[in-house]
């Protein structure tokens, strides 16, 4: 997001790092305007924050999370060094922890073994399921209908797509969408959005990416050469 305020993905949710040194104000407008301006990749999250070597009081802490609800975040709890700052979480009913070492960093937001910004998964995402994270996602098997992938960059899905979709929802308008099966009830890309109905005929891998001002879909095999 920035180098005063980072986000990272992981197995226990998003968990979201501030800078330690950037004074309070600042990191609050930040933050403020990356809430408003991503609202559809936040809205309804539940995060783990991060606050390094920073010293937070408690009322700077109900101010941060006044600021979130507002926004439809919720918190799940602290990582802290500070203990002033882990007291203050307590103090308002959060769940506050030391800063995880680096090898425990690792473990935590690195699930699929590969590159940390990317998650794979090998399940369904049902109706009702949402399935959030900040980097790419790659889903092996399907999105049914009422099932929702919200990633910050793209998507891919081993199988049938038919759920709404949104990749580069943090404003990453290269973001792409590729599915064996692409056919979901609403598709977006970053800032972009469209709707993909019925097609007849054999379904084949598509991709869908911004070109222009639109939303494209080709087949795999065109988009490749």
């Amino acid at each position: 997001m920035s180098n005063l305020i980072n986000i990272k993905g992981g197995r226990d949710g998003l968990r979201m790092r501030f800078d330690d040194t950037a004074e309070w104000s600042s990191l609050l407008t930040h933050l403020g305007h990356q809430l408003t301006q991503n609202r559809a990749f936040f809205n309804g999250a539940r995060l783990t924050l991060d606050m390094g070597e920073r010293a937070v009081s408690e009322a700077q802490l109900a101010e941060l999370l006044s600021l979130m609800q507002q926004h439809g975040v919720s918190t799940t709890a602290l990582n802290a060094n500070d203990r002033g700052a882990r007291s203050a979480a307590r103090a308002i009913g959060i769940t506050a922890r030391p800063v995880p070492t680096p090898r425990e960093v690792q473990t935590t937001s690195n699930p699929s073994g590969a590159d940390g910004d990317a998650l794979l998964l090998v399940r369904t995402v049902r109706s009702g399921q949402l399935l959030r994270h900040s980097g790419h996602i790659t889903l092996v098997g399907d999105v049914n209908p009422g099932g929702e992938v919200i990633a910050g960059g793209s998507i891919v899905v081993w199988g049938r797509l038919r759920g709404l979709v949104h990749a580069g929802a943090l404003g990453n308008e290269e973001a792409l969408v590729c599915a064996l099966e692409l056919r979901p009830t609403q598709i977006r890309i970053a800032n972009q959005l469209a709707t993909t109905p019925p097609m007849s005929g054999p379904h084949v891998p598509e991709i869908a990416r911004i070109e222009g001002d639109q939303i494209i879909v080709t087949p795999w095999e065109a988009y490749k050469k």
